[in-house]
């Protein structure tokens, strides 16, 4: 409880100071939007008898919205500014604030992108939107935003090793798009590559709460996915925890 205590201050006290940057966290929404609608203007145009496409583009605008990580830009940047130091003297787990820093600028996505998604809810063509899914997405859409949090935050301590830690979030970025379901739908991939991109941790972390939503998805589909989550959330886990571990070790800070 003291936890999350902590936390929900941390997440107040960034949310409070986006308000001054609301205007920079407009440019965020409106570049986290543009790959899903252009794959929703594309793959509709070349697909028009894949009806289900625009509303898996919208869930997918959605899911983007609320699972994007930008801790490259605020661990590392603290990693390379000295500041971390500080942080390490504080009486909790470091992790706190990156984490109450994603959940705010989580928040501030929807805000603005809710009239977005409006507009774009309201020229969607007739789809049927059952609710038993929406509900089921949701499971998936935390999972999946816990997994890319613990990606990013992965991929953000190299600043241990590291000053190129923006290129390799950039990297796992692109990976995110090229093989999460952003540039193709799942299933428009070449057959050989499913096998693969079903296990890897891509689609969970983007595609998959999408999929549930838009697709007839068996009991057993969405139970096969929401343990593939589950492991990937665990594995990362664990990988951000040793990282951890190792870069704290090395890492040192002139100036008083």
């Amino acid at each position: 409880m003291r936890l999350l205590s902590i936390l929900q201050v941390y997440i107040r006290v960034s949310f409070l100071q986006w308000m001054a940057w609301r205007s920079f966290a407009f440019t965020l929404v409106a570049n986290q939007a543009v790959t899903p609608l252009i794959g929703l203007a594309v793959w509709s145009t070349a697909l028009p008898s894949e009806s289900r496409l625009p509303l898996y583009y919208f869930v997918l605008l959605v899911v983007r919205l609320m699972t994007v990580s930008y801790e490259n830009h605020t661990f590392s940047g603290r990693i390379y500014s000295g500041e971390l130091a500080d942080h390490l003297l504080r009486p909790h787990p470091v992790v706190l604030q990156p984490l109450g820093d994603n959940v705010s600028i989580r928040i501030w996505h929807m805000l603005i992108g809710a009239p977005l998604l409006l507009v774009v809810l309201l020229f969607l063509p007739a789809a049927e939107m059952k609710l038993w899914p929406v509900l089921a997405a949701l499971p998936a859409l935390v999972l999946a935003a816990g997994i890319q949090f613990l990606f990013t935050f992965s991929l953000a301590m190299t600043a241990f090793w590291t000053e190129r830690a923006h290129a390799v979030v950039h990297l796992g970025s692109t990976l995110i798009f090229l093989l999460g379901g952003v540039a193709v739908p799942i299933s428009l991939m070449p057959g050989v590559l499913l096998p693969f991109v079903e296990l890897l941790p891509f689609r969970y972390m983007m595609a998959f709460p999408a999929e549930i939503v838009a697709d007839a998805m068996t009991l057993e589909q969405l139970g096969f996915g929401y343990v593939i989550q589950l492991v990937w959330l665990l594995i990362f886990g664990w990988v951000s925890r040793r990282l951890w571990r190792s870069g704290v070790r090395r890492y040192t800070v002139v100036g008083g």
